[in-house]
C-alpha cells in the first residue's frame, strides 16, 4: 500500500475548492491529466468515489467530504510546521498572520505592529480586518495566528479561543456641528431616545457594547430611532458630520475631528440614584469603557512569532501604554 502523500492532498483540495479538474490544474501550475490521475490513484487506493462525474460536471461524494474536512487538518498542520521550522533562526524571517476587529486595525494596532517590524525587520506581519465575529471565527479555524477584537466572544467559541485584555478605549457619544447637542456639550440619559441615530452593524464589537452601555441605562436599542446602519466607523462619522444624527464610536476614531471642532463628543448625565462612573462639580457621568481582547486557540500549535508578539501586547498593557 503506496499510501496517500501531501501533493495528493493539494491536488485533491485544489479540485474539491474548484470542482474543476482544469482549474484545480491552472492554480497548481501542473497538467489537466496529472490531476486526474492523483485523484484516479486515490480513488483506487482506498476503495472510494471523492466525486461523481455528472456529465461535463463533477460534484464531491462523501467520501469526499470527509477527505476535504481532514486533508485541511494536515495541510494547515504542515504549514504551521514549516512556519515554526523557519523560525529556528532567532526571528530573522517568518511570517505572522493577525486579524483585527476594525476600530482596533485601524487605530490602536499599527503602532504595535511597528514597534514589532523595529525589533524584528525581516518578519512579514499580515494583518486582515473585520468585524469582531468574522475575527473570532477566523482565530477559531486557524486563518489567523492572533486575533484582537473589543467585543465579546460568542458563547459556542469561548471553549476554543482563548481571550485576554490588552488594552482599552472609551466608546463616546458624538454629534457633527447642525446637531442641537453640539452646542449643548452633555445631556441627561433620557434625551438619547429624543434624537436620530446612525450605527454600526450587527457582529461589530462597537456596536455590541454600546448596546450593553444602553441596557446598562435601562435603554432597550429599540426604543432609539435608528435611521442608518453601517459596516464600517468611517461611515458613520461622515453620516453625521454633514447630518444630524448621533453615534457611539470610538474616541480613538474621533479624536481628530474633536480637535478640529467638526464633531463634538456628548457627556451624558447619570441622575440615577447610585449611578455613574465619573463624578464633576456633583453630576455623574455615564461612561463606556471597552476593553481590547487578544485572541488565540486554545490547542493550535503556536509559532514563536506569534508568542513573542503577544508577549509585547501584554507588556505594553502592563507599563501602561495601551
Amino acid at each position: 500500500m503506496a499510501g496517500m502523500t501531501l501533493e495528493q492532498l493539494k491536488i485533491f483540495m485544489a479540485v474539491a475548492q474548484h470542482l474543476h479538474f482544469t482549474r484545480a490544474a491552472e492554480e497548481l501550475y501542473i497538467t489537466q491529466p496529472a490531476v486526474s490521475a492523483a485523484i484516479h490513484n486515490l480513488e483506487q487506493e482506498y476503495g472510494v468515489k471523492l466525486f461523481h462525474r455528472i456529465g461535463r460536471h463533477i460534484e464531491i461524494a462523501e467520501a469526499g467530504k470527509l477527505l476535504q474536512v481532514e486533508a485541511q487538518k494536515i495541510l494547515d498542520q504542515v504549514s504551521l510546521t514549516e512556519r515554526g521550522l523557519r523560525e529556528l533562526n532567532n526571528l530573522q524571517r517568518g511570517e505572522l498572520k493577525l486579524g483585527s476587529s476594525l476600530t482596533i486595525g485601524n487605530y490602536w494596532l499599527p503602532s504595535k505592529i511597528s514597534e514589532f517590524k523595529s525589533r524584528y525587520p525581516g518578519i512579514q506581519i499580515n494583518c486582515s480586518l473585520a468585524n469582531t465575529e468574522e475575527i473570532c471565527v477566523g482565530t477559531a479555524t486557524g486563518q489567523f495566528d492572533l486575533g484582537l477584537v473589543e467585543g465579546d466572544v460568542k458563547p459556542a467559541l469561548q471553549s476554543t479561543l482563548e481571550y485576554e485584555i490588552v488594552g482599552s478605549d472609551r466608546l463616546q457619544i458624538v454629534v457633527g456641528q447642525k446637531h442641537p447637542w453640539f452646542e449643548w456639550g452633555e445631556i441627561d440619559l433620557t434625551q438619547l431616545t429624543q434624537t436620530l441615530w446612525v450605527m454600526r452593524e450587527p457582529g461589530s464589537g462597537t456596536q455590541q457594547r454600546f448596546e450593553e452601555a444602553l441596557l446598562n441605562w435601562g435603554i432597550n436599542l429599540s426604543e432609539l430611532d435608528v435611521i442608518l446602519v453601517f459596516n464600517s466607523g468611517e461611515m458613520t462619522k461622515a453620516a453625521i458630520e454633514e447630518g444630524v444624527g448621533a453615534i457611539g464610536i470610538s474616541e480613538l476614531m474621533v479624536k481628530k475631528e474633536i480637535q478640529l471642532g467638526t464633531l463634538r463628543a456628548i457627556r451624558v448625565i447619570d441622575n440615577r440614584e447610585g449611578k455613574g462612573t465619573m463624578h464633576t462639580a456633583g453630576y455623574a457621568y455615564a461612561e463606556i469603557v471597552r476593553p481590547f481582547f487578544k485572541l488565540k486557540h486554545r490547542q493550535r500549535f503556536q509559532t514563536a512569532l506569534s508568542k513573542v508578539f503577544e508577549q509585547m501586547l501584554i507588556s505594553s498593557m502592563l507599563d501602561g501604554s495601551h
